[in-house]
């Protein structure tokens, strides 16, 4: 019901980007179907992730943080949770350390694509390394 849902959004124009760490049931890059779909999986030292969805609802943007990652088991069988981040600060923070810093790596980054198969992200001859996780863990030292 969820990848329906999210095949609909796309063929109504909206954009997607989804940072998956594990399997991915989803076709991304499909015309007609999911071309407004991007999905991207960043590798590093650290297993755990954010578990962030983000809204921009045209200019009205939400943010939800989650227990739970996007699975049945996850959604009919165990107990989690969903909330709200509303003040503008933390909300600031979230978007930058769980989207912005992982969309943007070019080190450990790997792109779905139609084909199911993933692909590195390679990283342009100009551009500097950037690797989300390390630039999460430079911000504690």
């Amino acid at each position: 019901q969820i990848i329906e849902a999210l095949y609909r959004a796309s063929q109504a124009g909206v954009q997607i980007d989804l940072i998956i760490r594990g399997v991915c049931c989803i076709q991304p890059g499909i015309p007609g179907l999911s071309e407004n779909i991007r999905v991207r999986s960043v590798m590093g030292r650290f297993l755990e992730h954010p578990r962030v969805f983000y809204f921009l609802n045209d200019g009205d943007d939400e943010l939800f943080l989650s227990s739970a990652d996007w699975m049945p088991r996850n959604f009919f069988v165990r107990v989690e949770t969903c909330f709200p981040i509303d003040a503008p600060e933390i909300k600031a923070r979230v978007i930058n350390e769980a989207f912005e810093r992982y969309l943007a790596d070019n080190t450990g980054a790997w792109s779905l694509e139609a084909d199911g198969q993933y692909h590195r992200v390679k990283r342009h001859h100009n551009a500097k390394p950037r690797s989300a996780q390390q630039s999460l863990l430079d911000d504690l030292t």
